[in-house]
């Protein structure tokens, strides 16, 4: 197990403006994912978003890692990124992501508490799925590669009728999970099978906002309301709309929800 390197992306540059740390889902860049929710988000943040191992602009992983330590490597990328001024001492900074992004919401809230000023876990859970299904996807795509996910995964992440409402950002999404390394994907699917902070929740004491699409089958809104109920300072909202991708499938809508949660913590 180790600490795995992360590579940043700088998608909206404001040192007067609140930072907005952005993550992805499993099998997404983060500029795919997160570019629809731009134009919203500028107006109130300065928005880096960050890649997983072996998709979009991070290189892949060469070792399992756990949920604490993605985490971990978040921090990290953070603190580089106030070391090189790309984030201003003193300014506050907030994170949201998507999936396996917004499970690292709530692994940053119980590890560490007070680094952001407020988290948003995005169509996540505090558990996701179960270890047995995680393992076989990572023994299934080490062996056959990340394109065995795409007809699933198409049927999982959108509404119905959004690929064909929006098929040049759906198909980006799609062909960042083909791009992906099929190793580093394993990574994070190993990750997840070890992943379970339902008991750890009470304990937390940063802001949480829990955002579910009321179409997602993965981690439907109940998922979400269970953060709300445990965590000491958590609230829930739900998109009528969306699915598992709520940044790319209602931008506008998940960029008022976190603009509105955010600045008024």
């Amino acid at each position: 197990m180790a600490v795995p390197q992360l590579t940043p992306s700088l998608l909206h540059t404001s040192k007067e403006l609140p930072t907005l740390i952005a993550g992805p889902s499993l099998g997404t860049a983060a500029l795919p994912l997160w570019a629809p929710a731009l134009p919203y988000l500028k107006e109130h943040f300065q928005v880096i978003a960050w890649d997983l191992p072996g998709h979009g602009e991070s290189k892949p992983s060469t070792e399992e890692f756990t949920l604490a330590e993605l985490a971990i490597a978040v921090t990290e990328v953070v603190q580089a990124m106030r070391a090189d001024s790309v984030i201003a001492e003193g300014s506050k900074l907030y994170y949201a992501g998507v999936s396996v992004g917004g499970a690292t919401a709530l692994q940053l809230a119980v590890d560490h508490p007070g680094f952001f000023h407020g988290l948003s876990s995005i169509c996540s859970a505090a558990k996701i799925g179960t270890p047995e299904a995680w393992t076989d996807r990572a023994e299934l795509v080490a062996k056959a590669g990340t394109p065995t996910m795409v007809a699933g995964s198409a049927e999982r992440w959108f509404a119905p009728g959004f690929i064909e409402k929006q098929p040049v950002i759906s198909t980006e999404l799609l062909h960042s999970l083909q791009d992906a390394d099929r190793f580093a994907y394993a990574h994070v699917c190993g990750a997840l099978a070890g992943f379970d902070v339902r008991e750890q929740l009470a304990s937390t004491s940063d802001p949480i906002i829990a955002i579910n699409g009321a179409q997602d089958q993965v981690c439907p809104p109940s998922d979400a309301e269970f953060i709300a109920e445990h965590a000491p300072h958590g609230t829930t909202a739900v998109i009528d709309s969306a699915a598992h991708l709520a940044p790319a499938e209602a931008p506008e809508e998940t960029a008022a929800l976190l603009a509105g949660f955010f600045l008024s913590n």
